[in-house]
């Protein structure tokens, strides 16, 4: 039997907030990159779209509009053929702010998939713009706007905290604090069969802050196997957090690839090729 090897990609963006057309632009080049080097999946930052630090700009409904604006720019861009690409933004839902994962193969949406624990200590606020997921495990109906929906051609797509379930293998997104919380997703995920996790997180220095995500994302493929990729953005995004970057792969508990945590560049793309059968 043939085994399962995929190149996956994960990245470090230096992304600023409500620079809508500068912030697609690296992610474009980002998701080029993954092509490039031989990648069938890109996950990148958290609300990078936007950028992370929009603070009150996130209550206006301009920057949702603007958000999908971007996609729609992406789309037409073409980069999302025979690439699955999963993008950061925020998603209104049925009256309800979300900060989601947005998940796009061959110019469609598979799935967005809305953040179910939110930051809210120290440095961040999440709960004073997003809503938590609270519908755990179930997917509702998300219909898309005119303009979106006559690019695409679909009137709807799936919205929750879904599963992918690809020709080859189960992938699943979770995003950033949901990583540090007791009961992160990614644990029922890996008992219910997910090989793939990824994370897309926008995830400030602070001293051996690394250390602990370093550990965290170890030990979420350490017990039950499977690979984990981190996306992270870096610099400052025009706010008051410095974003570290470092993103990486595990497998199987072990780490496989990690790129620099306090880069220069505008993006950086780091892969791994892996074997889903070992």
């Amino acid at each position: 039997m043939k085994r399962r090897v995929a190149t996956l990609a994960t990245c470090s963006l230096n992304q600023w907030a409500m620079d809508f057309e500068g912030n697609m632009q690296r992610i474009i080049n980002s998701i080029n990159e993954a092509k490039r080097l031989g990648s069938t999946y890109r996950v990148g930052p958290e609300l990078e779209v936007c950028g992370y630090g929009c603070e009150d700009h996130f209550n206006e409904l301009d920057t949702v509009d603007h958000s999908w604006e971007a996609i729609m720019e992406l789309i037409k861009a073409g980069v999302s053929k025979d690439m699955l690409v999963d993008i950061g933004m925020p998603v209104l839902h049925r009256g309800v702010l979300y900060n989601c994962r947005v998940l796009l193969l061959d110019d469609q949406i598979l799935l967005i998939r809305p953040k179910l624990h939110l930051a809210n200590d120290g440095n961040y606020r999440e709960t004073r713009y997003f809503a938590g997921w609270k519908h755990v495990g179930k997917v509702e109906t998300h219909y898309l706007a005119g303009d979106i929906s006559a690019l695409t051609g679909q009137i709807s797509c799936p919205f929750g905290d879904g599963v992918l379930c690809l020709s080859d293998a189960l992938l699943a997104p979770e995003t950033c604090e949901e990583l540090f919380t007791p009961n992160a997703p990614h644990i029922s995920m890996s008992l219910a069969g997910v090989e793939v996790i990824s994370n897309g997180s926008g995830s400030h220095h602070q001293l051996r802050k690394l250390n602990q995500r370093l550990d965290l994302i170890r030990g979420a493929t350490g017990k039950a196997g499977g690979v984990y990729l981190y996306a992270n953005q870096q610099g400052c995004d025009g706010g008051r957090l410095y974003f570290d970057g470092c993103a990486c792969v595990a497998i199987n508990g072990q780490l496989v690839a990690q790129g620099s945590q306090f880069s220069l560049k505008d993006v950086e793309v780091i892969t791994a090729t892996v074997d889903l059968d070992e």
